[in-house]
């Protein structure tokens, strides 16, 4: 019989260090899950560690159940890694994401030393290398020993469990199976059991390809009813059980319209949803399985009911999840931003590994090809034909599912690369990253009318938001309230356009990415509805669940930013609930309805005032105080940033660098200074810019634009040279 024994403690580790050749006491003692890049991966200067880390691990046969093979399974190394058994190297992967296994039969000795190096040094064949994310090295997930009988279920294809099954809604369940050792004398038991565990289904077959027939279906339907079937497969001889696997499934079927969206089960079921990468503060990507249960509760109590799983293969635990609570999911490669020449075939065999291991999920919809990958341009042939194959590959796989890609913003909207997948959606952030929230909805009405045979969605969006706060706030401020602005506006524009097959906000929870030194706090993407160490929900993510969530609830806005020195304040309310009353110091002001789910009061700003919001049976509570003077703590203060806003002079009457480069620009001097600005950092040349560019660009501030360009590592500007173009500007009257 199969016995699986966990290999997770005590493990000697050091980074950079040559292969020991007994175990090394002095080493750090470490239990998995593991990264060494928990700390320096998450405060910004993008300096953390890359190199090799050695992990080493006495191992006993002793211990071991008697078995007559044993496989080593790692389910996730952070990028590449080798295996050594008592000095001898016996396997290589690259692809950090994935499950992989070493047969350790033959090397296996009665005292064992185990060595495994994990590897996230840059690379130019193993994917990712450029990314908005941090590269956690090391074992970051579960380590294993399977012990197995001689014949047994084949362990060593991708990752796989020997089985691959496909469900259709009719009840056929049609079985592959794969089998590793002498098959003379054997066949295979399956069984189908429901939710409730009753035998619903049985075969016993000697055939490598089989069919069962479940009767009264039950379906799997999302969020509503995510109802899950086991199928157990029995290798027998001689009615003897030598090895067992199991995999639960769903019946459903998904369909892309590119009018009418997404149909779950022949029923229209639009997704709205979120990102989510697989990191939390201080853990790094090294997350326990109550880490994984405390994300998918939070992404519940959004009322999402899809998750676009970035940008990489993530831990089976959490796939099974989305499978129990119906969430519709997005599965994708971390086949990101730039292309590699020398990197198709990791290209290939992630998305392998990606089918072969998750293909039974009820869960997941579509397979991802790729992510931004057209940063450089969409016209490289080599990079085309790599989706080609990608693409095709996935057909013979799983023809079952569609494939689709996220496309970055800049990508033309006639781009060849486009008629590749099934499916495409669009990485956008107009009103943040410069344009204004209203672009979104025209911008994909616009792609939607050139291509109506080619179904779209929003694959990302969102906007940085940390504990800085305004009552006038503006694109570029990270202040909670344009945040929550932002995605009341993209709420009100993305929802309400059928034909948007899914909708990703970028992102549910703030992530690491240590090449970022912006917001005030470095080291992290911002953008997320939660924050990184999930005790904070911003105020966005209610505007999200007075949308999504059923369950009855009311949320008073601005929690975190009492002090305000304006006479009045505007206060908004989010709620599912059809009515919400305001109480200021106990004295009602007024009852308000709002079929946007927003509701706005203005309160009265005199002295301390404690508030509370009643929708039904549900409060909430807060207080706002009036300030003679601005609260300085609520202003955001760059670490590190070339300069400040309030580092900037400023001339009633003209311009500055805190001034938007769209009203810079309607002055011809103004126009002159940006152009020049632009052409020294890379951005254009001293020609008109092209529409889509100028209105994008013209909703950033010089000094952010400024900012964002050395964010990228580019052209950086210096201190002096923005002081140089401020006094510039300061001599450009406003028209």
């Amino acid at each position: 019989m199969r016995n699986v024994v966990n290999i997770n403690h005590k493990w000697a580790f050091r980074k950079g260090a040559p292969l020991p050749e007994n175990f090394p006491a002095d080493w750090d003692i470490v239990n998995l899950p593991h990264t060494w890049n928990n700390i320096d991966g998450q405060d910004g200067g993008n300096d953390y560690w890359r190199g090799t880390g050695v992990y080493v691990r006495t191992l006993e046969r002793a211990d071991l159940p008697e078995a007559e093979a044993c496989f080593l399974e790692i389910n996730g190394a952070n990028l590449s890694a080798d295996v050594y058994l008592n000095g001898k190297k016996l396997a290589h992967h690259d692809g950090g994401y994935s499950t992989w296994r070493v047969e350790l039969t033959d090397a296996l000795q009665e005292k064992n030393l185990l060595v495994i190096t994990v590897d996230n040094a840059p690379s130019d064949h193993v994917y990712p290398q450029v990314a908005d994310f941090t590269f956690y090295g090391g074992l970051y997930r579960d380590v294993n020993i399977i012990c197995v009988p001689e014949t047994h279920f084949d362990l060593s294809y991708y990752g796989g469990c020997g089985l691959h099954l496909t469900p259709d809604v009719s009840g056929r369940v049609e079985v592959e199976r794969w089998l590793t050792g002498p098959a003379d004398g054997t066949e295979v038991r399956y069984t189908i059991r429901n939710a409730e565990g009753e035998t619903v289904a049985q075969a016993c077959s000697r055939e490598e390809k089989n069919a069962l027939q479940v009767e009264q279906v039950h379906l799997w339907h999302g969020r509503k009813d995510p109802y899950l079937y086991t199928l157990t497969a029995e290798l027998l001889r001689d009615g003897t059980v030598l090895d067992t696997v199991s995999r639960r499934f769903g019946f459903r079927s998904f369909r892309i319209d590119p009018e009418q969206g997404f149909f779950l089960n022949g029923e229209s079921y639009p997704l709205r949803g979120v990102s989510r990468h697989q990191d939390c503060w201080g853990e790094g990507n090294a997350l326990s399985r109550e880490d994984h249960i405390r994300d998918m509760d939070l992404i519940c109590e959004l009322g999402a009911n899809t998750i676009r799983l970035a940008h990489y293969q993530h831990d089976q635990f959490f796939y099974d999840l989305c499978d129990e609570r119906g969430m519709v999911v997005w599965a994708e490669i971390p086949y990101i931003s730039q292309h590699m020449p020398a990197g198709r075939e990791n290209t290939i065999s992630q998305m392998r590994e990606l089918i072969v291991q998750n293909h039974h999920h009820a869960s997941i919809a579509v397979w991802g090809l790729s992510n931004e990958i057209t940063m450089k341009g969409d016209r490289d042939p080599d990079m085309m034909e790599n989706h080609r194959e990608l693409n095709d590959l996935c057909h013979a796989m799983d023809p079952t599912r569609p494939t689709v890609m996220a496309v970055i913003s800049m990508c033309p909207m006639d781009s060849p690369y486009l008629e590749i997948p099934d499916a495409v959606s669009y990485n956008h952030y107009f009103g943040w990253y410069g344009g204004n929230t209203d672009m979104n909805g025209p911008w994909f009405d616009k792609f939607h009318e050139m291509h109506p045979t080619l179904p779209i969605g929003c694959s990302e969006y969102g906007c940085e938001a940390l504990n800085w706060h305004s009552d006038a706030p503006q694109q570029g401020d990270y202040t909670e309230e344009y945040q929550a602005y932002y995605h009341e506006e993209l709420i009100k524009q993305l929802f309400t356009r059928p034909y948007l097959w899914a909708t990703h906000v970028w992102n549910m929870f703030d992530f690491g990415a240590d090449a970022r030194n912006e917001g005030g706090e470095n080291g992290q993407n911002h953008k997320g509805l939660v924050t990184m160490d999930r005790k904070y929900k911003k105020d966005a993510f209610y505007a999200y669940k007075a949308w999504l969530s059923d369950e009855p609830f009311v949320h008073l806005c601005g929690k975190r930013f009492v002090n305000h020195t304006g006479d009045t304040v505007k206060i908004t309310v989010y709620s599912n609930q059809p009515e919400v009353e305001l109480f200021a110091n106990g004295v009602s002001l007024g009852v308000q309805h709002a079929e946007d789910h927003f509701f706005r009061f203005v309160v009265p700003n005199e002295g301390v005032t404690k508030l509370e919001a009643v929708a039904g049976d549900c409060r909430d509570q807060g207080e706002i105080c009036h300030v003679d003077t601005p609260d300085e703590s609520y202003r955001l203060k760059e670490q590190g940033a070339i300069l400040n806003w309030f580092d900037v002079t400023e001339k009633e009457g003209f311009f500055s660098l805190n001034d938007l480069i769209g009203d810079i620009m309607q002055a011809p001097q103004g126009k002159q200074i940006i152009l020049e600005l632009l052409a020294s950092v890379g951005m254009g040349g001293k020609g008109d810019l092209s529409g889509d560019f100028a209105k994008m660009i013209g909703g950033f501030t010089v000094l952010r634009m400024a900012g964002l360009v050395g964010t990228l590592g580019e052209n950086k500007l210096t201190k002096e040279q923005l002081l140089a173009i401020n006094a510039r500007l300061n001599q450009v009257a406003r028209p």
